[in-house]
């Protein structure tokens, strides 16, 4: 990951400025392009076996056919509002962060960053992102999964009420207030401090690995490719967090669907009901979303588009 190139203060502020918005527009890139398969991944984690060892959903090509043909192409973008909001300030701090804490641990001028202090920095912008990441996650799941509690409530001759996000936003204040928007919040840091703590060593060493430009930055390619392979490592081994996360954060449920009490009670009666093998529901998916919505990121990131548009350059 790249340093703040940093001599004085009034430096480090000058320079956070393109970097958020860096962060900002690689994450509306990033989302746009992938978020019908992140809808597709939401859907097959939240998806309960029947006790006939029924599915709604065979595979991740079966759920994108029946989708696209239920609901249409619009359909496949449905909480992306949400998260085409909410994104820019995430990514922003994620990417932000990290290059603040590497900064703040690094052992001197040209000084590779040890392993460990590489990790505490990835941890932490992990968990500096969930204060935006639990309620944009909480309401793009609503959104993503609403067409297949809607079909599942249709096949019991029931109906279910479709809302927008807003009206969605609106009920859960109301109900519960600006804590209801962090419903979720513990699993959601275990997925995303583990997936920081994973993702920025692994990229920041796959990156050096590549050719640099003359000015000692990274080129396209091997930026793309490298945020490519950390973010689907770092995706699959943190699987099992964000199926559980997807769960806890699923308000509304389809009919004969557990709900949960927490993050151990979602693992115990997850093994007890479906076996180990759900916690990597939507694995390829969620690798498939993850490698270019980061490849993109990083590329943004280092291509330093921002700078360019603000003439820092």
């Amino acid at each position: 990951m790249a340093k703040l190139q940093v001599n004085k203060p009034e430096q480090q502020q000058f320079k956070l400025v393109p970097k958020i918005i860096n962060g900002g527009i690689a994450g509306v890139i990033g989302v746009s392009v992938v978020f019908p398969l992140d809808l597709v991944k939401t859907r097959l984690q939240n998806q309960v076996i029947g006790p006939n060892g029924q599915k709604m959903y065979s595979s991740m090509l079966d759920c994108f056919k029946k989708t696209y043909h239920a609901e249409g192409y619009f359909g496949m973008y449905k909480g992306s509002g949400v998260n085409i909001l909410l994104i820019t300030p995430e990514k922003a701090i994620k990417l932000t962060a990290n290059d603040t804490f590497r900064h703040l641990l690094s052992t001197g001028p040209g000084e590779p960053l040890p392993l460990v202090r590489e990790m505490i920095a990835g941890g932490s912008a992990g968990a500096c992102q969930i204060v935006i990441t639990t309620p944009m996650e909480l309401l793009k799941i609503q959104m993503q999964d609403a067409g297949r509690v809607a079909a599942a409530a249709k096949s019991e001759g029931k109906t279910v009420l479709k809302q927008s996000g807003l009206s969605l936003a609106k009920s859960i204040f109301k109900k519960k207030g600006i804590l209801g928007f962090y419903q979720g919040t513990g699993a959601t840091a275990l997925r995303d401090v583990t997936f920081s703590v994973i993702y920025f060593p692994l990229f920041a060493r796959l990156n050096n690995l590549g050719p640099k430009r003359e000015d000692g930055s990274s080129v396209f390619w091997c930026s793309f490719l490298s945020g490519c392979a950390a973010g689907s490592a770092a995706a699959l081994t943190v699987n099992p967090f964000d199926v559980i996360k997807t769960r806890l954060q699923a308000i509304n449920k389809a009919p004969g669907e557990p709900t949960y009490n927490g993050v151990l009670d979602c693992i115990g009666k997850t093994l007890k009901n479906e076996g180990p093998t759900a916690f990597f529901k939507g694995g390829a998916c969620r690798m498939i979303v993850i490698a270019p919505l980061f490849g993109i990121a990083q590329t943004v990131y280092y291509l330093g588009v921002a700078e360019r548009l603000l003439g820092f350059n």
